[in-house]
């Protein structure tokens, strides 16, 4: 009976202390030559394996399908079918463990995250893994509902209630807010009054005791429902820049959310970041805020915060920093007739660590811009290079002419991308469909963007050649062999390149052809499920090995952050096996994806 076996390996590490003594007394060691056959395709298998020293490939035919190193798991999903479906080969002299059938059914009668890791697709796997509490995710405020936190009860005022007669509410109910309903208005409205109000109040003029409530209330109430996740409501706080959201299910007021009661389930420094950005009077107080970014994304990331909500926030921040830099320094007239925009990862939200600055700005039709416009703008690049987010090696960034200009002008070239198209042009265009207003005038940004949609009118070769940029970084199927030659070739994986810019060009091809207005990957995947433009099941693997990459990635950077030594690629055999078996699963679905776009576009006639 071994006794070295490691339970930290997946899906080991999830058995009870009874579990484990079960796999000591049904585990035995095989060893196989370099050539020998470990599995035979058509019989019924009798053991699960666990490599020790060496390697073994799994063939489909001739084609290469993996290949297990040490502490790599085969082949469950024979175990679960009874049947062996692929020839394992024996690439040099193998050890392995062997653990008997009988013992592998109890463990999956037993323990079901073992049977999911063991031999599931990517999102049961991920789904085990999510439910297993090893980060705790249960426990964080990230996984509680606004429902579950403290929601005030909101006590209601006419519009024409004095303002004496509010402090008077304020004073007796111990509360710091009132909404106003105004039922004259055409149509009805409802809006809040809060402490906040009051300098305005004794500013206004009118005695306090004939001044109504409803000439200084906000009608434009910012809400949540119960049901939104409380990291959810933060990020609400930050874009709106309020601190307290109105709570409302269907129609009906439950109440009022404080910052400082989400803040009493928080244990970052989220709000104080945004609180940091808002209150700089210069760009050093916005780049030490910036500075604290980094910090933050570390801190949920330990606390097993899931990286989509991760993403979220950070775009928020990010935000905050690019919209009140470009305050700081243009002047507000040109704040005001124009937009600031960024593109790429960042327009999509599914920015984490700091990456290239991907910006450009649109000024309204007929404004002129300041003379030192040019100045302006590369004090604003080189801002954001000070506050760690580093320069655009292409240029895509509002210091170059190229991406700023009038709107009638920026429309033009959006126009020219599509009717004269290069792979130049067509790359600018995907960039460019990612954008998300951060400053200015949004509406200027939508109405440039409307002219893509106008002249893609179903022209099946234009959208092939756009499509066609999924295969800009392959070089045949070398990737795919490195992840399935793993300990044979040591090069490091370009994650972007093999994985997530497939699976988001793609996703974005899909989206233009179908007019689909949506920036965000998730947000376009699902409207292309929900029309029915992709199957439902491929398109929970492609939010599921979207979320895995970004995953995979911000761990690696976090990583390489902590040593001081930045990579620019994946370490393949430094990954623990269970990173390396999800991996292969997403790659997987990312290569399944493309194979529905090569069909979906006729890519092979290109």
């Amino acid at each position: 009976m071994p006794s070295a076996f490691n339970f930290g390996i997946s899906p080991f590490d999830c058995l009870t202390a009874d579990e484990r003594q079960r796999v000591r007394e049904h585990l035995d060691i095989a060893y196989f030559r370099e050539g020998d056959v470990v599995l035979e395709p058509g019989v019924a298998p009798t053991h699960l394996f666990v490599v020790i020293k060496g390697f073994v490939r799994q063939l489909d035919g001739e084609e290469l399908a993996a290949t297990f190193g040490p502490e790599d798991v085969f082949d469950g999903r024979s175990l679960v079918a009874g049947k062996v479906s692929s020839r394992f080969v024996a690439a040099e002299e193998v050890l392995a463990y062997q653990l008997a059938r009988e013992a592998v059914n109890d463990l999956i009668s037993s323990n079901a995250t073992f049977g999911a890791l063991l031999f599931a697709d990517l999102s049961n796997k991920l789904s085990a893994l999510s439910q297993r509490g090893s980060h705790h995710e249960m426990q964080s405020l990230t996984m509680a509902r606004v429902g579950e936190a403290a929601v005030r009860p909101v006590r209601e005022v006419d519009a024409a209630t004095d303002i004496v007669s509010v402090v008077r509410i304020f004073t007796a109910q111990r509360t710091d807010n009132v909404l106003v309903r105004d039922p004259h208005s055409q149509p009805p409205r409802l809006g809040i009054f809060t402490t906040t109000g009051l300098q305005k109040a004794i500013l206004h003029g009118t005695p306090l005791e004939r001044l109504a409530v409803g000439e200084l209330a906000t009608f434009n109430l910012v809400t949540v429902t119960p049901q939104a996740y409380l990291f959810d409501a933060l990020a609400v706080m930050i874009r709106h820049k309020v601190r307290r959201v109105v709570v409302e299910d269907e129609g009906r007021i439950l109440g009022t959310l404080d910052q400082l009661d989400l803040l009493s389930f928080l244990s970052n420094h989220s709000y104080l970041i945004t609180r940091q950005i808002l209150e700089a009077t210069d760009l050093a107080g916005v780049k030490a805020a910036a500075a604290q970014i980094n910090g933050l994304i570390a801190l949920l990331h330990r606390g097993g915060t899931p990286v989509k909500m991760v993403a979220r926030l950070v775009q928020e921040l990010n935000a905050q920093c690019f919209e009140r830099a470009w305050q700081l320094i243009a002047p507000p007239d040109l704040v005001a007739h124009s937009c600031l925009f960024v593109m790429g990862s960042e327009g999509r939200g599914e920015q984490l660590l700091k990456t290239d600055q991907d910006n450009g700005l649109i000024w309204r039709d007929g404004y002129t811009p300041p003379a030192d416009l040019d100045q302006i703008c590369q004090r604003f690049s080189d801002a954001l290079a000070e506050f760690g987010y580093p320069e655009c090696p292409g240029g895509i960034m509002v210091r170059n002419p190229e991406w700023r200009r009038p709107a009638a002008e920026f429309a033009q070239t959006v126009r020219s991308w599509l009717i004269l198209p290069s792979p130049e042009s067509l790359m600018a265009l995907a960039i460019f469909i990612d954008a998300h207003a951060v400053c200015g005038d949004a509406s200027l940004l939508e109405e440039v963007r409307a002219e893509v949609f106008k002249l893609v009118n179903d022209n099946d070769a234009l959208m092939a050649r756009f499509a066609a940029a999924i295969n800009a970084f392959d070089g045949g199927s070398g990737w795919w062999n490195r992840i399935l030659s793993l300990g044979e070739d040591k090069d490091l994986l370009d994650l972007k390149k093999a994985g997530t810019f497939p699976l988001v060009h793609g996703v974005r091809s899909l989206a233009l052809a179908h007019r689909i207005a949506a920036t965000s990957t998730v947000a376009r995947i699902e409207a292309l499920a929900a029309d029915q433009r992709l199957p439902a099941d491929l398109a929970a693997a492609l939010v599921d090995s979207l979320h895995f990459f970004m995953g995979l990635k911000l761990k690696v950077g976090l990583e390489a952050l902590q040593t001081g030594r930045p990579g620019a690629g994946i370490a393949l055999d430094k990954l623990s096996s269970l990173d390396r078996d999800l991996l292969k699963d997403a790659l997987g679905v990312v290569k399944r994806f493309k194979t529905v776009l090569f069909q979906r576009f006729r890519l092979d006639m290109l």
